[in-house]
């Protein structure tokens, strides 16, 4: 008996895994809809406090969103239009600079350097040719998705229209005896919710600085575009980072073909996961979550081999939206220990330790 049961349960999740799968351009805007309609739920509200129609409301504010990511669209645009309009430049000196590292690779091996270069320049100019045919089919196959994200804003309007009613059927399917339970769930994460989202969005300003800053210092070029772009990455947690730090390395590898200069974007981002990881997001974000690390990563891994990026951009928030329910069913708790921060606290890097150290040392001084 026991057995069939955990055979049902397998089959259950493997079917659950294979439908999202499966409709995943259905669930995509749908889910960022939910995640958005939080993140503008308090202005929602504001606005109807003000005494504006909730129609009118929601019009407001989707707009407003869509004038805003359109505003930082175009910011965007201006800033990475110069590294764009020097690209077949920067091609043609990466073509040069891999051929070189290859002639001398070459040389060292008793092969003759002019040869090999010839024949690196080929395989690089045939690589680039197969690499915009897989850009194009790319493209392509992903057209159905980018008309799926074109229903964003209406499931957002939606969201934020029947938010009331969805609360209501909540509280009814709780029954009497659970709805104050449910009441307290829901508010919790609508908090959690709001202040995971504006706090990433505010490790992603802040980076974008540091990171603009950091590659100046060490003299690559174009530092603002690379800096933006590798701290847009950052808004998947942990891997965000050393992803994005990727650019700007491949940048220096490539394109002014400088060891030393490669060696330190290595040194850089180092230093930045370190100062992210550990001092940013968990003081900005992590004690809003208040989800474990390991659980963090492994849902994102999970979350990249079943939606892609798209699930490992929301995937934090529902973890911790599925804390919150966990933590208030009583048979559920210990689930919600496992998932929670509850325990390794202590051993965590916070800006209250460091001041606590601080005062220490000047005390003793």
């Amino acid at each position: 008996m026991a057995a069939r049961r955990i055979t049902y349960g397998l089959l259950a999740i493997i079917l659950f895994i294979y439908g999202i799968i499966a409709i995943r351009n259905f669930l995509y805007p749908i889910a960022f809809g939910f995640v958005l309609g939080y993140l503008l739920y308090p202005l929602a509200s504001w606005f109807e406090k003000k005494g504006i129609p909730r129609i009118l409301a929601n019009m407001i504010i989707i707009f407003g969103a869509l004038g805003f990511f359109a505003g930082l669209f175009i910011i965007m645009y201006r800033i990475v239009t110069p590294l764009a309009i020097d690209l077949p430049k920067l091609a043609g000196s990466a073509v040069e600079n891999v051929s070189d590292i290859g002639a001398r690779i070459g040389e060292y091996l008793g092969l003759d350097p002019d040869n090999t270069r010839n024949l690196i320049k080929d395989r690089a100019s045939s690589t680039f040719e197969a690499g915009g045919e897989q850009l194009q089919g790319f493209f392509t196959a992903t057209t159905n998705t980018i008309v799926a994200f074109g229903l964003l804003p209406v499931y957002l309007f939606l969201f934020l229209y029947y938010r009331t009613k969805f609360m209501y059927f909540l509280l009814q399917m709780a029954g009497k005896s659970s709805r104050r339970e449910m009441a307290v769930i829901l508010r919790e994460i609508a908090t959690v919710m709001v202040r995971y989202l504006y706090g990433v969005i505010a490790v992603v300003f802040i980076l974008c600085f540091i990171n603009s800053l950091g590659i100046w210092i060490i003299g690559l070029q174009y530092a603002i575009p690379l800096g933006i772009t590798a701290a847009l990455f950052n808004f998947i947690p942990y891997f965000g980072t050393l992803l994005g730090g990727l650019v700007p390395l491949t940048f220096a590898i490539l394109v002014e073909g400088e060891p030393v200069l490669a060696f330190r974007v290595i040194i850089l981002f180092i230093i930045i996961q370190f100062i992210e990881n550990n001092i940013l997001t968990p003081n900005i974000v992590g004690g809003n979550v208040n989800v474990s690390p390991f659980f963090v990563i492994t849902g994102l891994v999970a979350a990249s081999m079943i939606w892609g990026i798209p699930g490992m951009l929301i995937i934090v928030p529902f973890l911790a939206s599925t804390r919150i329910v966990f933590s208030h069913i009583n048979f559920m708790k210990p689930y919600a220990f496992l998932l929670g921060e509850e325990g390794i606290a202590k051993h965590s890097i916070q800006v209250t330790k460091i001041k606590r150290l601080w005062k220490k040392l000047i005390t003793r001084k």
